[in-house]
């Protein structure tokens, strides 16, 4: 009996939120895989796209860097007829484009809540509506949503995060449900806390760094490289009778 391994030859990919941190790390594992990689992000004025494409294609591999706004539809399908000019198929989508507002429920305002759930979880939506009906003609395909330890343990000044990555927990469940029959697999990550932008705020104070580290069982905060792994094995054949699931990597966090 032979077990499959983490190879994406042939493949293409989409990620968004490629830009930096999590999404640029798993691009490029991605390539070292074999995939062609196309990343995306909101903002491309500042080149930092433009590099990970670059880099991606000095891996061998082919890449697009594409702006798109994944709140907007119109952007959306945009991004994914570009994907299919210029590859033909999109077999891998990961879902982690990403904002985050630190800021009590009480004091959110209706643009606070729109900005957060229109990009983490109607965004998340919109990506997997288009690329899945892409993947249906195909009869296959991998979707990967970034979820979060926040979407199963509420945190304070964090809960319109909380309630949109909870919301992609349950997306993810919903989506493998109905495409299922379609070949297409949908699994999520949720990762603990990882030094990003996004949590610059948590790493840049040592007291909250020895907070999370008191925390967490493997007493460190995870780099984006320490979720790549779960998503080329979601990705990959190896998980070829796993859908509907969230592989949590926190460090044991949630314990």
């Amino acid at each position: 009996m032979s077990i499959p391994g983490f190879s994406l030859e042939g493949k293409v990919a989409i990620v968004t939120g490629g830009k930096r941190g999590i999404g640029k790390a798993i691009a490029l594992a991605f390539a070292e895989a074999g995939a062609d990689v196309v990343v995306c992000s909101r903002r491309v004025e500042d080149g930092g796209l433009l590099a990970v494409a670059d880099q991606i294609q000095r891996l061998g591999r082919r890449s697009l860097a594409i702006q798109a706004d994944i709140s907007k539809k119109t952007d959306i399908d945009n991004l994914v007829q570009k994907v299919m000019d210029e590859f033909g198929s999109i077999d891998i989508l990961v879902n982690n484009a990403a904002v985050i507002l630190r800021k009590p429920l009480l004091e959110h305002s209706e643009a606070d809540w729109d900005m957060v759930i229109n990009t983490d979880l109607k965004g998340c939506h919109l990506c997997s509506q288009a690329v899945s009906k892409r993947m249906v003609e195909q009869r296959q395909g991998s979707i990967i949503n970034v979820a979060s330890w926040v979407a199963m343990k509420a945190r304070k000044n964090l809960g319109v995060y909380c309630i949109a990555k909870a919301g992609v927990e349950m997306l993810t469940r919903v989506l493998a449900l109905e495409l299922g029959s379609y070949n297409i697999r949908v699994n999520a990550i949720a990762p603990g806390a990882v030094k990003t932008e996004m949590s610059r705020s948590i790493w840049d104070d040592p007291e909250q760094i020895k907070e999370y580290e008191r925390m967490i069982p493997l007493g460190y905060l995870a780099e984006p490289s320490d979720v790549v792994g779960s998503a080329l094995f979601l990705a990959s054949d190896a998980s070829s009778y796993i859908t509907g699931h969230t592989i949590i990597v926190d460090g044991g966090l949630l314990a």
